[in-house]
């Protein structure tokens, strides 16, 4: 690797942190810049997942005001992050690298309508509640784990905008804020990283100048990120989502 294509790496590790912890897919940043230096897609893919662990462990740190009283939701759900973060990073290494490329595009379409439609269907949902007299679950029932845990097994195989989707779902099954939601979507993205990269480091192999540069850069841009995202509102939080979503989907059909 040149010197250039490492400043490139960290460049693109510190904006990977930062649009991480903010809305999520820095993953289509880093992805194709570690592409770019001719690195093979699978051992790219898992020198990302290592690389963006202190990045997600920095945005979680970042938010840690927002997770005051959260403590055991997050536990919970964790729990379907790591199930699922496991068995995504061990699909990534029995499945073509091409199985996901199909249905990743439809599932953040999917994502971002929810996103888009989620103050009208919690205004509606609440409002049943209200008639039905019945009480939002904190945790989101068993509905929002499952979904999560499901994500979780994307996430695992290649985490490009996971953020998104939990977004989506933890919004419309929990009541609470978004800059709250932010903050349990950067833990869980950092359980997620976590279990992947552990498994990661025993069975495939990986670039260490790769790991080491986006860590670094991806640690950094977690704080950055944490310092914006949480002076966001909710109407720009939502309209960022929307906007890095779609070029997302944009960029995944494209590939």
């Amino acid at each position: 690797m040149t010197m250039w294509e490492m400043l490139a790496v960290f460049v693109a590790g510190v904006s990977a942190g930062t649009i991480n912890t903010i809305v999520g897919s820095g993953t289509l940043i880093t992805f194709p810049v570690l592409l770019a230096t001719g690195l093979p897609p699978v051992t790219a893919t898992v020198s990302n997942a290592l690389g963006l662990i202190p990045g997600s462990i920095s945005g979680a740190i970042g938010y840690r005001k927002e997770l005051e009283g959260q403590r055991p939701r997050v536990l919970k759900l964790a729990v379907g992050a790591l199930i699922g973060g496991l068995t995504g990073a061990t699909l990534l290494l029995a499945l073509p690298s091409t199985a996901f490329e199909t249905i990743v595009p439809i599932l953040v379409a999917m994502a971002l309508v929810l996103v888009i439609l989620q103050p009208r269907i919690s205004k509606a949902v609440q409002r049943r509640r209200e008639h039905t007299g019945v009480t939002a679950r904190p945790d989101g029932g068993p509905l929002l784990f499952i979904g999560l845990m499901l994500a979780s097994v994307y996430g695992g195989y290649f985490t490009a905008a996971q953020g998104i989707i939990y977004l989506s779902l933890m919004g419309m099954l929990l009541d609470d804020t978004m800059q709250r939601l932010n903050a349990v979507k950067n833990v869980l993205a950092a359980v997620v990283n976590s279990i992947a990269a552990l498994f990661f480091l025993f069975v495939a192999d990986f670039n260490w100048t790769a790991v080491v540069l986006i860590a670094i850069g991806s640690a950094l841009g977690g704080q950055i990120g944490a310092k914006v995202g949480r002076r966001l509102s909710p109407a720009i939080l939502r309209a960022l989502i929307v906007t890095v979503g779609a070029l997302a989907i944009v960029q995944l059909l494209l590939r």
